[in-house]
């Protein structure tokens, strides 16, 4: 009996190792490949010139090459992008809390919410260095005005998921709004909170490079800046990339903490899974 157990769960497991393999790597790893032999062939061939479209070698080696380089503006960009996001994460607290304690709050500011994202902001962030300087100021202003958004209506989305009868039910029971909201409201508003602080990841170092663009001594964007000017874009592309790069290791840090976070989503998962 427990030889045929042992069996089975052996045979599962294998099974599920099997299906993360065929399901979630190779076809990415399918589609990257498709797309290097796309890039090697377009810099390989008359359609376009060779030094507007490095082949995928050259831009590894300039990435290679200019690796201490890439380390030492990437610090600037990200000590901007945090300290943004971090602003934007609270501002996103605060501002929800208060839309959805006040119905009234709620229907003035949503739409002026929606509107500002409508800008793109490309086009804001002339404005703010304008207004801010060249320092670091305007750049975080830009990160907080990108990262704000995403995780606001995350959280907005999710106090109304909550659950009504549980809601009803802690009222019943005496309980107060602050007590409602941290036991009912809190907990199911963690998975949407998180879906907007994954988009809001990527926004924040797309914002910090954006604003870098427009002036400063450092970062990613001011080296990318460079490099354009000089005409060499296969230091271009690997700045691209490296960018990229950033961006989905940070998108896979949410991810990690958002699974140390909500244990219950793990554990309904686990019998989902073995169901």
């Amino acid at each position: 009996m427990k030889k045929s157990q042992n069996t089975i769960r052996t045979n599962t497991t294998a099974y599920k190792t099997l299906h993360f393999i065929t399901g979630k790597i190779i076809p990415p790893v399918i589609a990257i490949a498709v797309f290097i032999t796309f890039w090697q062939y377009l810099s390989g061939s008359e359609l376009m010139p060779s030094f507007m479209m490095p082949s995928p070698a050259k831009v590894i080696k300039a990435f290679i090459n200019d690796w201490p380089v890439l380390l030492e503006h990437a610090a600037t960009t990200l000590r901007e992008a945090f300290i943004g996001l971090s602003i934007g994460i609270v501002l996103s607290f605060i501002v929800s809390i208060l839309m959805d304690a006040c119905r009234p709050l709620y229907n003035a500011l949503y739409p002026v919410i929606v509107v500002t994202q409508t800008i793109p902001s490309i086009a804001i962030a002339p404005l703010l260095t304008l207004w801010l300087g060249y320092g670091i100021t305007p750049k975080i202003v830009l990160v907080v005005i990108t990262t704000f958004f995403p995780i606001a209506v995350g959280l907005l989305d999710g106090f109304k998921a909550a659950d009504p009868d549980a809601l009803k039910l802690l009222k019943s029971m005496g309980a107060g709004p602050v007590k409602r909201f941290i036991h009912i409201k809190l907990p199911y508003s963690l998975g949407y909170f998180f879906s907007g602080l994954k988009i809001s990841v990527a926004y924040s170092i797309v914002g910090a490079v954006i604003s870098e663009w427009l002036g400063g001594s450092s970062g990613l964007g001011v080296f990318m800046t460079r490099v354009r000017k000089s005409f060499a874009y296969d230091r271009m592309f690997s700045v691209i990339i490296f960018i990229s790069g950033i961006s989905l290791l940070l998108m896979l840090a949410v991810i990690i903490i958002k699974w140390l976070v909500m244990p219950w989503e793990r554990r309904s998962k686990s019998v989902t899974g073995n169901k």
